[in-house]
């Protein structure tokens, strides 16, 4: 069973990363430079925030 949960837990994460670094990519430019940020680092700050 832990193995299980173990790949259910990753693929949860995975997609929680994929639709981050979604909405950050294409958040308009006005909003990335409210919130101090390039959307070209989106990958970086989804994985920060998914997998810590």
């Amino acid at each position: 069973m832990t193995v299980l949960n173990t790949v259910r837990t990753a693929v949860q994460k995975r997609v929680a990363y994929s639709r981050l670094k979604y909405e950050l990519e294409t958040m308009p430019v006005e909003t990335a430079i409210d919130l101090g940020m390039f959307r070209e680092d989106a990958g970086k700050i989804a994985a920060k925030a998914v997998y810590g």
